[in-house]
């Protein structure tokens, strides 16, 4: 007994020399930020946490397993990186998906080929509004259906929002019950969830062309990111308004006063309405759907803020906590639409208001997801109130799962026509 306690402290104590030798040898090779020392194996895996930053400042170092990783905090650090160092910054770390994790020339190319498509489809383009506008007044039948009694909404989003990037990629719609469209919905959806552990990711794929096999990646990438962070924002979102009653009642004003009750909601009537628009983008600011941004990988070894990153070098950009910054948001943890209108009650900007990221690789799909979230939020406002199944001061907006994702809770609730 005590011979194999005395192996097993041995052979911890060499894992532990073999882990800062190697973390040692790595620090050599550049001059990285500081940051906790990591386990053998492991690296800093249990402790990646943004408190991190009142120890070690807003740019400090993780390691992934072997791998370090530079995170930057806040919004000043996040923009130093990805705008006004937006060539060293451009390449893409350790991931999955195809478009957004795409490096060099092929990121070039797909995103080029992804843009076009979404332009000849009519992204900006009326046709799209038209198209989202479609699927909008088929959630509101849908919605009709309940006859105001309790549903999750889940799947109600991720059809009619999946239904958009349909037609855009596939050129049609789906059936609400068709059987295949329901089952690749709920893939998408486990699969959002468990990619939510920011250490189940993997290297992307290194070629470079423009094969069939990325063609099928690139329109699985718009499927799934087109539906999800816009399905889930709304889900997170309607459990906000209810949390605040008193703010969908203020954006049902809006609404009423500058639409009406009868006339489909339209793109152009978001200049003419800036609460409903600030309370749109509190709710993305608040529910921080990828709160660790993509990860990036520095193109060339790079000097930044005195340290020096060797190329290759992982680095985790925390949008979320650019959109808690308390230099930039007087409230930073709660619930504010007032954080984007000024003393006149017009709409402000905040520079930083990230959840695309920024810079070069801003999300590609930026433009049409604005679009869809005003016109699924203010379509639904206009003809339902929302009712929770519980007091609204006990309704807990926590996510159920966070790491690369934040995942609202799961919850049921009814709409009542109004």
């Amino acid at each position: 007994m005590e011979s194999g306690a005395a192996t097993t402290v041995g052979l911890a104590l060499c894992l532990s020399c073999l882990a800062l030798l190697v973390w040692k040898r790595m620090r050599r090779e550049g001059k990285l930020p500081p940051g906790p020392f990591p386990l053998p194996f492991l690296g800093n895996l249990l402790h990646i946490r943004t408190d991190l930053k009142e120890k070690y400042g807003p740019v400090f170092t993780v390691y992934l397993g072997p791998r370090p990783v530079v995170v930057l905090c806040g919004h000043e650090a996040v923009k130093e990186a990805l705008v006004d160092q937006a060539e060293e910054f451009g390449g893409r770390g350790d991931t999955v998906l195809c478009v957004a994790f795409a490096n060099g020339e092929r990121w070039r190319v797909l995103r080029r080929f992804s843009l076009t498509t979404l332009r000849n489809f009519g992204m900006g383009k009326r046709s799209i509004e038209e198209r989202i506008q479609e699927e909008a007044q088929c959630l509101l039948r849908e919605f009709r259906k309940t006859q105001a009694a309790p549903f999750d909404p889940t799947f109600f989003l991720s059809r009619t929002v999946s239904n958009v990037i349909s037609s855009v990629v596939f050129g049609h719609r789906f059936d609400y019950e068709d059987k295949r469209f329901l089952s690749l919905l709920h893939v998408i959806n486990e699969s959002f969830i468990q990619m939510s552990t920011p250490w189940a990711q993997e290297r992307n794929d290194p070629l470079s062309e423009f094969n069939l096999k990325n063609l099928v990646l690139t329109a699985l990438n718009l499927f799934f990111a087109g539906t999800e962070t816009v399905s889930t924002t709304l889900r997170y979102g309607f459990l906000l308004l209810m949390k605040y009653p008193e703010v969908e009642a203020k954006v049902h004003e809006e609404i009423d006063r500058v639409i009406g009750r009868e006339r489909i909601p339209g793109i152009e009537d978001r200049m003419g309405m800036p609460y409903t628009d600030a309370v749109i983008h509190e709710i993305q600011r608040v529910t921080d759907i990828v709160p660790m941004g993509v990860p990036r990988a520095v193109t060339r070894d790079t000097h930044f803020r005195g340290y020096i990153l060797p190329k290759g070098t992982d680095v985790f950009p925390l949008l979320g906590s650019a959109l808690r910054d308390p230099k930039y948001f007087s409230c930073p943890d709660g619930f504010n639409p007032g954080h984007f209108l000024d003393d006149e009650g017009r709409f402000k900007k905040n520079e930083a208001f990230v959840p695309f990221a920024s810079g070069r690789r801003v999300c590609l799909g930026e433009a049409m997801a604005r679009m869809e979230l005003f016109l699924y939020f203010t379509t639904v406002l206009q003809s339902f109130s929302l009712r929770s199944l519980i007091p609204a001061k006990d309704i807990d907006i926590s996510p159920q799962v966070s790491g690369f994702s934040n995942i609202p809770p799961t919850y049921k609730f009814c709409v009542v026509p109004r």
